[in-house]
């Protein structure tokens, strides 16, 4: 989250996509309302609003969040600029999750969606209300262009998304179909209605490619009020916005407007909501939340400071190699690395015992491997014996383990032994290639200082290896740019998992993403049998098969020790100052900030 508009679409495409056709929805030509990938969805036509909002919530209020960084594009959906926090907010979709249950779409553009009994068409029907902000009707045209230009011009991940969708067509004014080449691939009913619609009106004659700080068009609930750019943006909310009475939006959007202000770092940033600068924020330091918040504010109840359990797979979070560098394409030097993390010690001393290992890329979830591989598994991974590391097939995977005490030497006498097979010895106290004499040499690329001290911690074990290592802190927008350009050793990233893993894994993970830039294979992985993995999790015919390849898959990429994984926590941790009500149910899968309004 508070991130640029292009990873925000993405991620919701993640939070909400699946890839197993129990689609009990979509197995017949019939329009329908919603469309849920297992059995049907939770709210029957003429819902009248999700049970986690409260649709007599009061209008009104202004509200400030924060973010780090700054921005350079209100153009959101290309590799190019650093867009503005909340972009997302203007932009209306084809259909919109619902965040108490797992894999369902409703409509929102789109009154209804239709999918063809061979799973080879995908067809919606428009809502003839639905208009963008200057009353222009949204129409099948602006869909297809939206369709096209992403394909053509936007992020290339969109490429990877859409990769099985083979044309767009329009139908009539207010119908759109999509023809799909792999009827396999069953998840993409669901991401093509999370599909943002664009006016073709307005953007015929710009040139998509490139950022621009020109006020876009949109049709969502709020627009863009007022902003300086890589400072401050700010959303107003629409009064005649179309969808205000849609079930879907009840008891949403009640704020009449969301700045979000820009800081130089998150400690800043904590100092300035201290301070009562802006008014809500999420926690992801345990720090931070331990000590920083101890104030006479919320002793006395003016500033909250709250935990709201989530049941969202954690996904994974761990210090990522480049294997495209040559230092790091040997399974034995990465496996050497994962011993240079003391967690035990770094939780006591660091996080007050507040996280969890994480050991699985699908972690705080059904799709995560545990024990040995059972006889489904094993019916995936024996073709694949020859190509994946022996241990997938006899021992479960856990990431290194020490006593807390701080003294790893055990964990790092592994390590040596480990560089020496592959060909690495110490000379004067540092770690060479035998046959090069080069110096292993790493730099960490962080875009906190909130991550320094961690980092510091494995850099100190690594230099005890007689690697010459260092760490390097640089401004979001840097960062961006170099991870877009895979210009980087190491670093800490996030994978972030859905519901129900799909084409997003692609993305993640798969050889042909290896090389475009701005991908999400940062890792640069290529592997064919990770290859061959992916493809069975995206044909997966139910739960259980999808479950099953996510597993194998798992173990794979575990035992390739390409990540050296970190932590997670199962709540939101959030402070805000006494400004908001909240409904009375808090969404499972979702932090639901979209439903809280101002009090009177």
């Amino acid at each position: 989250m508070h991130i640029r508009f292009r990873h925000i679409l993405l991620l919701a495409l993640l939070a909400c996509v699946s890839t197993t056709p129990g689609l009990e929805a979509a197995s017949t030509s019939a329009p329908k309302h919603a469309i849920a990938m297992y059995g049907e969805p939770k709210y029957p036509e003429g819902f009248t609003h999700f049970d986690y909002t409260n649709p007599d919530a009061p209008k009104g209020g202004a509200v400030k969040e924060a973010e780090i960084g700054t921005f350079d594009t209100l153009n959101g959906f290309i590799l190019k600029g650093v867009s503005a926090a909340g972009i997302g907010l203007i932009y209306d979709t084809l259909m919109v999750e619902s965040e108490d249950e797992p894999f369902s779409k409703y409509g929102l553009v789109a009154e209804s969606i239709e999918v063809s009994p061979l799973h080879d068409m995908v067809t919606f029907k428009l809502r003839d209300i639905a208009r963008f902000h200057d009353g222009t009707p949204i129409t099948a045209d602006d869909v297809v262009f939206t369709f096209n230009t992403l394909m053509k011009d936007g992020h290339p991940s969109f490429k990877a998304y859409y990769h099985d969708v083979k044309s767009v067509e329009k139908i009539d004014d207010h119908t759109v179909r999509f023809l799909l080449s792999n009827p396999e691939n069953r998840e993409l009913p669901l991401i093509l209605g999370q599909l943002p619609v664009l006016p073709k009106h307005y953007w015929e004659g710009k040139d998509f490619s490139k950022p621009t700080l020109d006020i876009p068009l949109g049709s969502g609930a709020y627009k863009i009020e007022a902003f300086d750019s890589g400072k401050w943006i700010r959303y107003t909310r629409v009064a005649d916005y179309w969808g205000a009475d849609l079930p879907v939006n009840k008891g949403r959007f009640n704020f009449d407007s969301i700045q979000y202000d820009y800081y130089r770092d998150a400690t800043v940033a904590v100092e300035a909501f201290k301070a009562g600068e802006y008014d809500m924020r999420q926690e992801n330091i345990a720090r931070v939340w331990a000590e920083s918040y101890n104030v006479p504010a919320v002793t006395e109840g003016r500033m909250k400071k709250i935990e709201i359990p989530h049941e969202i797979p954690t996904g994974m979070q761990g210090i990522v190699m480049n294997i495209r560098k040559d230092k790091f394409k040997d399974a034995r030097v990465r496996e050497a690395l994962q011993y240079t993390l003391d967690f035990e010690w770094q939780n006591k001393s660091f996080f007050y015992n507040g996280y969890k290992r994480t050991e699985s890329y699908f972690s705080n979830s059904d799709f995560a491997s545990r024990g040995l591989p059972d006889e489904a598994e094993l019916k995936l991974l024996e073709p694949l014996r020859d190509q994946i590391p022996p241990r997938v097939f006899t021992d479960e995977y856990h990431p290194p383990k020490t006593d807390g005490s701080g003294n790893s030497r055990a964990n790092l006498i592994k390590a040596r032994n480990l560089l020496k097979d592959a060909g690495y010895v110490v000379k004067n106290g540092i770690l060479v290639n035998s046959v090069t004499n080069e110096p292993f040499q790493i730099e960490v690329l962080l875009s906190s200082p909130s991550l320094e001290r961690i980092i510091a911690q494995v850099i100190k074990n690594m230099k005890k290896l007689g690697i010459t290592a260092n760490m390097r802190t640089v401004d979001s927008a840097q960062y961006i740019k170099r991870m877009e350009a895979f210009d980087y050793d190491m670093t800490v990233h996030v994978f972030g998992q859905s519901l129900s893993p799909g084409n997003e894994q692609i993305d993640y993970w798969h050889s042909s993403k290896a090389d475009v830039d701005g991908s999400r294979n940062v890792i640069g992985i290529k592997n064919p049998a990770v290859d061959a993995l992916v493809a069975k999790l995206i044909a997966a015919n139910t739960k259980e098969e999808l479950i099953t390849a996510s597993r194998a898959l798992d173990r794979v990429l575990l035992w390739n020790f390409y990540i050296i994984p970190n932590w997670y926590v199962r709540s939101f941790r959030v402070v805000y100052w006494d400004k908001f009500g909240r409904p009375d149910i808090a969404p499972k899968y979702g932090f639901g900030f979209d439903s809280w309004w101002v009090k009177k």
